[in-house]
């Protein structure tokens, strides 16, 4: 009988995600394709945009498909990469998630830095 692994614990999946993002090319991918809205875009358009293409490019898309970060699906002859806007959100939840966990009460909403006034 064929079972099927535990899912990988939440701090895993955000270093995952956090090292794909820790380069300025993957970083601009990912920010261009969230502009992009979830039709995505087609790798030349995309390269074409950000500056990178070729194998480079592909190398870095390959990272953050990976990390789960960007989904791809063939258009024909295209291919069209998309953010996936869950992990993204999944992502950013994870940060703030214990935002102000230290100070003793319920975390302001959003938590924020106190004013100086």
């Amino acid at each position: 009988m064929k079972t099927t692994p535990p899912p990988l614990p939440e701090l895993t999946l955000a270093a995952t995600a956090f090292a794909a993002l820790g380069s300025e090319p993957r970083l601009a991918i990912l920010r261009r394709l969230v502009r992009a809205g979830p039709q995505g875009l087609p790798i030349g358009d995309l390269g074409a945009e950000i500056g990178v293409t070729g194998s480079v490019l592909t190398h870095h898309l390959k990272q953050l498909v990976s990390a789960g970060l960007v989904r791809q699906q063939r258009d024909g002859r295209r291919i069209l990469s998309s953010v996936d806007h869950a992990a993204v959100a999944a992502l950013s939840r994870f940060l703030v998630a214990e935002c102000c966990a230290d100070m003793g009460g319920p975390a302001p909403s959003p938590c924020t830095e106190p004013s100086d006034g």
